[in-house]
C-alpha cells in the first residue's frame, strides 16, 4: 500500500479524493480536540483504500476540504467504513449538516459475528491481523503543529488496518447471512438527527427523580439555556454548571439572583453578573412541562413485580445461553429493559419483529407465555417446548446449540450497502 506524506494542499487533496471516489470503499478515521471547546476541533482526516492512505491536515494554512466531505456526503457510491465512527461522523455533520453515507461500522459489525459488545480498535486489529498496535501517540496534543512522525505513523495505521480488516469481515458477514442485521443499525449511524444540538431535547439526558411538570419544566427550560450558552462562548456544556447543579437548580430554583452564591457548584460572582441574571431570567420564565413531553412512568412497561423479575431474569438466562450459541453480541439483540417490558406483558417490540423474533424474540416469547422451559441434558443446559398441559410437544423438544437456528439465514435480503465491495 502507498503511503503518501502528510497533505497539507487543496491541490493534493483534490487529486487524492477524485482516486478515491473510484473505489468501492474507504476507511476513515480523525483526531481532534475537544477537551476545551464545545464544537470538536478537527486536527487530522485519515483515510485509506486497498491501494493508498494518506493523512490530511485541516489546519494547514488555506487548505480548502470541499472534496473530502463532498467525497464522505454526496457519494453514495463509496461505501466509508469507520471503526466507533460516531464522533467522527458528528465532525463531518458539524462540517456539512451532513453525515457519511453509506456507512459501515465494524464495531457495530463485530457484535454480528462475534460476542463482543464493544470491541476496541487495536483488540481488533489484533484478532484479525495478529498485528499489536502502538497505542503511545493515542492521547498527544493532535492540534500542535508540526505533528510529529510517530503521530503521522500511528494515525494512518488506523486506517491501513482497516483497510485490512473490513473485506475479510464483510466476507465472513456474507457468509454467515447476518449482514441484513446490521442495515437498521447503519442508518441509525448515519441519521443526522443524532448529531443535531438541539437545545430542546439537552435535558433528556439529564438524571431527575420524580415527573413533577414544573422540575421537569425548568429542567428542560436551564438544559437549553445552557446549551445556547456554551455554544456560543464555545466551551464544553460542564463548564458552564454540571449536570449535578443544573438538576437541583431545578428542583429547587433560587428565589432572587443573591441565593444563586448558595447553590453548590456556581461561583459565588453569579449572584450579581450577567450570566446569573441570564439564568434567573430562565427560570422565572420556565412553563411545566407539556403532557405530551413527559416521561414514561415507571420505565417501558407495567411494574414488574416479584414474580416478573424472576422472569426477566429467565429471559436474560435464556438471552446469554442464545447469544453464546449463534456466537452474537447480547447488545444487537436486545437490551435488559427490553426483556424486563417483555416479562411485564409488553407486545410491542423491537425484539418482537424482523430478523430478532426469527433469532431471539420467538424462543423469549414462548418463554414468557408458559410453552418453553429450561431443563438440563447430559450436564448442558437445553430448552424444551412445552405441548398442552405443559408436556413436551413432541416427547422431547430439546433445543441446542446443535439444533438451534445458528441465524444464518435472515431472508434473501441483500446483506447491506457494503455487499457490492466483495462481488
Amino acid at each position: 500500500m502507498k503511503i503518501h506524506d502528510l497533505i497539507t494542499t487543496t491541490g493534493a487533496l483534490d487529486e487524492l479524493c477524485e482516486r478515491l471516489a473510484k473505489s468501492e470503499f474507504v476507511s476513515v478515521d480523525t483526531e481532534f480536540m475537544r477537551e476545551n471547546t464545545y464544537w470538536p476541533e478537527l486536527c487530522l482526516v485519515q483515510i485509506a483504500n486497498e491501494h493508498e492512505a494518506a493523512a490530511i491536515d485541516p489546519m494547514a494554512e488555506g487548505i480548502d476540504l470541499t472534496s473530502l466531505l463532498d467525497l464522505m456526503c454526496d457519494n453514495e457510491d463509496v461505501l466509508k467504513v469507520f471503526h466507533a465512527g460516531g464522533q467522527d461522523v458528528e465532525i463531518i455533520y458539524n462540517l456539512t449538516g451532513k453525515t457519511p453515507h453509506p456507512i459501515f461500522d465494524t464495531q457495530i459489525a463485530m457484535m454480528a459475528i462475534s460476542q463482543s459488545e464493544q470491541i476496541g480498535y487495536a483488540n481488533m486489529v489484533e484478532s484479525w491481523l495478529g498485528i499489536t498496535v502502538d497505542k503511545g501517540a493515542r492521547f498527544t496534543d493532535w492540534g500542535r503543529r508540526p505533528l510529529t512522525e510517530r503521530q503521522i505513523e500511528y494515525a494512518i495505521g488506523d486506517v491501513t488496518y482497516l483497510s485490512e480488516i473490513f473485506p475479510k469481515m464483510l466476507k465472513k458477514l456474507i457468509k454467515t447471512g447476518r449482514g441484513a442485521w446490521l442495515n437498521a443499525e447503519m442508518e441509525k449511524l448515519a441519521d443526522p438527527s443524532n448529531y443535531a444540538a438541539d437545545g430542546d431535547k439537552a435535558w433528556m439526558r439529564i438524571r431527575q427523580a420524580g415527573r413533577n411538570p414544573q422540575v421537569l419544566g425548568r429542567l428542560k427550560a436551564i438544559a437549553a439555556w445552557r446549551e445556547n450558552e456554551a455554544k456560543h462562548k464555545n466551551i464544553p456544556r460542564g463548564r458552564i454548571m454540571r449536570d449535578e447543579t443544573l438538576a437541583d437548580l431545578a428542583g429547587h430554583p433560587p428565589k432572587k439572583q443573591a441565593d444563586l452564591a448558595k447553590v453548590r457548584g456556581l461561583s459565588n460572582s453569579w449572584k450579581d453578573n450577567d450570566i446569573g441574571k441570564r439564568l434567573m431570567n430562565v427560570l422565572e420564565t420556565a412553563e411545566p412541562l407539556p403532557k405530551a413531553e413527559m416521561p414514561e412512568k415507571g420505565g417501558r412497561g407495567a411494574p414488574l413485580g416479584k414474580e416478573g423479575a424472576l422472569v426477566a431474569d429467565l429471559l436474560k438466562l435464556l438471552l446469554k445461553i442464545r447469544c453464546r450459541e449463534i456466537d452474537i453480541a447480547s447488545r444487537l439483540l436486545t437490551k435488559s429493559d427490553e426483556l424486563e417490558a417483555l416479562a411485564a406483558g409488553v407486545r410491542k417490540l423491537p425484539i418482537l419483529e424482523g430478523w430478532r423474533y426469527d433469532v431471539f424474540g420467538k424462543e423469549a416469547l414462548e418463554l414468557v407465555e408458559g410453552r418453553m422451559a429450561f431443563t438440563v441434558k447430559d450436564g448442558k443446559m437445553v430448552m424444551t417446548h412445552l405441548g398442552a398441559g405443559g408436556s413436551t410437544a413432541d416427547g422431547s423438544g430439546d433445543v441446542d446449540s446443535d439444533g438451534a437456528d445458528d441465524g444464518a439465514q435472515p431472508g434473501d435480503d441483500e446483506p447491506f450497502p457494503a455487499q457490492h465491495a466483495a462481488e
